[in-house]
Formats: C-alpha cells, sequence, structure tokens
C-alpha cells in the first residue's frame, strides 16, 4: 500500500476541478457563489427585476434557526411590491435533510417555500 505525503495528494488533485455530489457546478457573479448554475441563473433573473421596479428587493442565502443546532439557509428571500415576502430555494435534488428542514420551516414560521426546478 501506498503512503501519500499531504504535498503529494495536493500535488495530485492540482488542477482537477471537483465536481459536486449532485453534478452541480458552482458558478460566481458579482462576487456571489452559487451552487449551480439554476441558482445563478434565478439570481440574475432577481436583478432584472429589481431594475424593472417589479420587485422591491432581495436577500441571498438568508439562514432561518430551526432549533439548536439546526439552521436552514434558503437560497434567496424576495420582497415584493405588495409587502409579501417569498422564501425561494432553487433545487436540483431535493434530499432527505431538506425535505425534513422544509417541514420544519414551514411549520415554524407558517411560511411556504416557493421551490424553482
Amino acid at each position: 500500500m501506498e503512503h501519500w505525503s499531504v504535498d503529494d495528494y495536493k500535488n495530485f488533485t492540482n488542477g482537477k476541478k471537483r465536481t459536486s455530489k449532485y453534478r452541480a457546478n458552482k458558478v460566481s457573479i458579482d462576487g456571489h457563489t452559487f451552487d449551480s448554475q439554476k441558482e445563478a441563473d434565478y439570481y440574475c433573473e432577481l436583478k432584472l427585476r429589481l431594475q424593472g421596479k417589479e420587485i422591491n428587493g432581495f436577500c441571498l442565502q438568508p439562514t432561518f434557526i430551526l432549533a439548536p443546532k439546526l439552521k436552514y439557509k434558503a437560497d434567496f428571500i424576495v420582497f415584493h411590491k405588495d409587502n409579501s415576502t417569498e422564501i425561494i430555494d432553487v433545487k436540483g435534488v431535493k434530499t432527505k435533510e431538506y425535505i425534513a428542514k422544509k417541514k420544519v420551516f414551514e411549520d415554524k414560521f407558517n411560511l411556504k417555500i416557493t421551490e424553482i426546478e
């Protein structure tokens, strides 16, 4: 069995792009890194809607405390013209963890999560 040093491993993996578990590629736009192209595209759409004054604003990756040591991080909150808010999650794959956190979030905050697929 061959043993590698940390430097040997870094040299071996250098230049090789790691693919995510669900084959989504991280994308950077305006200094923000998104987990997928789909999420980055939605961000661009929100920017256009804001410029067009269709929405009042939006926030990236708001974090909600569900319980001690249990957090849910949405992709976006959108602030609409009618003063309502919408919690957005851009989904490629719905994991068991996400489904459980979604239920806890919706029960605790009495809000629905809008999933963009």
